[in-house]
């Protein structure tokens, strides 16, 4: 009895784990905006959820990076030397633990930023 329902209870991880590598090459992409281009031309790619977690933290992750260019460039001196190297480096950070999780199939917040994706709706 217990066997059956442990057979029962692996069925749905194996289709979880179907979409995650149906989706693996759009959600490590996304990290590189090729993939967020791909999610959203691409109709079975919109309906994998892992994909969607990737892209999502993708977006942010493209948001955060164009605000912190643009707050560094208008910034004289502290802009320049200070917020442009260190936002840069954090953004490689991301981006590197981004994919690291995609291609783990982990669908793990990216820190600091990651609680923003949950709120993108589509």
């Amino acid at each position: 009895m217990a066997k059956k329902k442990a057979a029962k209870a692996a069925k749905p991880a194996k289709a979880a784990g179907n979409q995650v590598e149906d989706g693996k090459v759009c959600a490590l992409l996304a990290y590189l905006l090729i993939g967020i281009i791909w999610y959203f031309a691409d109709e079975k790619m919109k309906k994998n959820n892992f994909a969607k977690f990737h892209v999502k933290q993708g977006i942010i992750l493209l948001i955060v990076s164009i605000i912190i260019g643009v707050v560094g460039s208008i910034l004289p001196f502290i802009g320049w030397f200070i917020i442009l190297p260190l936002g840069q480096l954090l953004i490689l950070i991301w981006v590197i633990l981004g994919i690291v999780y995609s291609l783990s199939g982990q669908e793990k917040e990216l820190f600091l930023i990651g609680q923003f994706a949950k709120n993108l709706n589509f």
